[in-house]
């Protein structure tokens, strides 16, 4: 690699675990607003500070502000276990962006940034994290582990997602979901980031997101699109050229003549997989590219406050 990829690699890893932070702080910042008051990255709640206990963990910040000593009451460890799995199949790089677009609007790029929010929250927590990648082949692979040299190694591998594909990959999610599946021995709470397109047939894919509860795991499904294209196909009524990124195949049509018929089987798909996810315990949660990443966050501590 030459020095100047690297530069540029280094400069945009820092930019990912920047961005990271922010969102993460900023979110923590709001929590008296939310469900979760008490519940933060860091400690429990504050508590009055009482003459002759230790300093250590008295709140500064809150005092300059309050002229009164509070300490921080920490929460105890929980070991959780996490693994989030991203799909980096061909249809997860849509849409293409324009020069100068925030990279985390395309699906491939929501993923990547919600994936690195999550992880900076778990380090946070002194939990531990892996992660799996597949399109049509298994890409990556790593265990759950907790320290700051792994942290950093999987934001690296997060920052090499978002290069467009040289080729076209299609999706396997199937045979690499129960290939996850079968790696993951101690209870965990999985997250996986997909668009849910793929060729096979339905009952497949529900067997391998079924697969995923083995072992009493906890499972939640992203289910990242756009929602302006993909879910409401909204394109004006010029003739197009619709291509399909994964397999190259060509279909020329007015996006007017398919629109309705198209919304309805979308929909129809949709319901299907939130369907199967409640059957199944799976929370399914659909996230729209671009959009702020309150609901990845809200979701996570739900879950893990339900984890037991």
């Amino acid at each position: 690699m030459k020095i100047e990829e690297q530069k540029e690699l280094i400069s945009g890893f820092k930019h990912l675990e920047l961005l990271a932070n922010q969102v993460v702080e900023g979110f923590i910042s709001g929590m008296h607003k939310s469900p979760f008051h008490g519940f933060s990255a860091e400690f429990a709640e504050h508590k009055v500070y009482n003459s002759g206990e230790s300093t250590k963990h008295i709140d500064w910040k809150l005092f300059a502000k309050t002229d009164r000593l509070y300490t921080k009451r920490f929460e105890e460890e929980t070991n959780l276990r996490c693994h989030l799995i991203i799909d980096n199949s061909s249809s997860m790089h849509y849409p293409k962006l324009e020069a100068g677009a925030p990279f985390y609007e395309s699906k491939i790029g929501f993923a990547v940034l919600a994936s690195a929010v999550l992880m900076n929250l778990l380090k946070k927590q002194r939990d531990a994290v892996g992660l799996s990648v597949y399109s049509d082949e298994y890409e990556y692979y790593a265990p759950e582990k907790g320290s700051d040299r792994h942290h950093r190694m999987l934001l690296n591998r997060l920052e090499g997602l978002l290069e467009d594909p040289k080729e076209a990959k299609p999706t396997n999610t199937i045979t690499f979901l129960h290939q996850i599946a079968e790696k993951m021995h101690r209870r965990s709470m999985i997250i996986l980031f997909t668009d849910m397109f793929q060729n096979d047939n339905e009952e497949s894919l529900f067997n391998a997101l079924q697969h995923l509860k083995h072992n009493k795991h906890k499972v939640v499904l992203f289910h990242v699109i756009d929602e302006k294209r993909e879910l409401n196909f909204d394109f004006d009524n010029t003739p197009r050229k619709f291509i399909d990124v994964e397999t190259g195949e060509v279909i020329n049509l007015f996006a007017e003549n398919i629109k309705e018929e198209y919304e309805k089987n979308i929909q129809k798909y949709f319901k299907s997989i939130a369907l199967t996810c409640s059957q199944n315990k799976i929370k399914y949660v659909p996230v729209n590219v671009g959009a702020d990443f309150e609901k990845i966050l809200t979701t996570y501590l739900a879950e893990k406050q339900m984890f037991g």
